[in-house]
């Protein structure tokens, strides 16, 4: 009897602590140290949200014990964390996560790679015995014309699409911009005709159209660093092409909404 009522409360501490066994880890951001480490649970590298936030220029954090809800101001768009959700808002606008934010010790925890990545960085994990590195590069520097152009054609190439889809297609302007194969500027991009005309939009006249909030604030996230779509330089609509050129000559990354998207 003693033996099972000791498995019950080891049952019950499990339970209690998350679900799942936790290992710290430590994390640096640019270099230096993360003020707590971070614990992986479930081959997930989680981090609290404060230390992340502030290490990468955010902070201002509150908390709502009534919705389980973290908020934070990032430096470039207020930041809402739902805990036990796959996702969380930027001004508002949903970006899906890998995983859901968790509750350890009282703190708000969100998953590393994708929380990151929404906040411009980019995660390397090194193993056990060294810190999981995460970095920001430098803003894409950008001038007024060319923010004009690129929120533009972020609106009418994915306009309706959710903030992730739109990141995607911005995504895809700064990767060309960086690309030897593609004009350096983005304004130069977004116009290219080399083959072909590149952006429908720039044809059909919709770039000239005011964008939507969301893609305004979709073009501040790319140039900020935020990257969605992998490597991708390529992308079509199945429902409005066939993109022939592009299955053949191209390798397929993913499908993000209504768009397919290519390397």
């Amino acid at each position: 009897m003693r033996g099972k009522v000791l498995v019950f409360i080891l049952a019950a501490v499990f339970l209690l602590a998350g679900g799942a066994m936790a290992s710290e880890v430590a994390v640096e951001v640019n270099g230096a140290a993360l003020a707590e480490p971070g614990i992986v649970e479930g081959g997930v590298t989680y981090v609290p949200l404060v230390p992340l936030l502030e290490a990468l220029g955010g902070g201002n954090a509150s908390w709502d014990a009534g919705t389980r809800t973290a908020r934070a101001d990032t430096g470039l768009f207020e930041l809402t964390v739902p805990v036990g959700e796959p996702w969380v808002l930027a001004d508002g606008y949903r970006f899906g996560m890998d995983q859901a934010a968790v509750l350890r010790g009282g703190r708000t925890y969100v998953p590393l790679r994708p929380a990151a990545n929404l906040l411009g960085a980019q995660v390397v994990w090194n193993g056990w015995d060294a810190p999981v590195e995460v970095s920001a590069p430098p803003p894409v520097d950008c001038n007024e014309e060319d923010f004009y152009w690129l929120t533009r054609i972020i609106s009418a190439e994915s306009q309706g699409e959710s903030l992730y889809g739109q990141l995607a297609v911005g995504s895809v302007v700064l990767r060309r911009m960086a690309d030897p194969g593609f004009p350096d500027t983005i304004r130069e991009v977004i116009f290219d005709t080399a083959g072909a005309v590149q952006f429908e939009p720039t044809a059909n006249g919709t770039v000239y159209e005011d964008p939507t909030e969301q893609s305004v604030l979709a073009a501040k996230m790319v140039l900020a660093g935020t990257r969605t779509a992998g490597d991708s330089l390529f992308f079509f609509a199945p429902a409005l092409s066939e993109g022939t050129w592009i299955r053949e000559n191209r390798q397929y990354v993913t499908t993000i909404g209504c768009h397919m998207f290519f390397r």
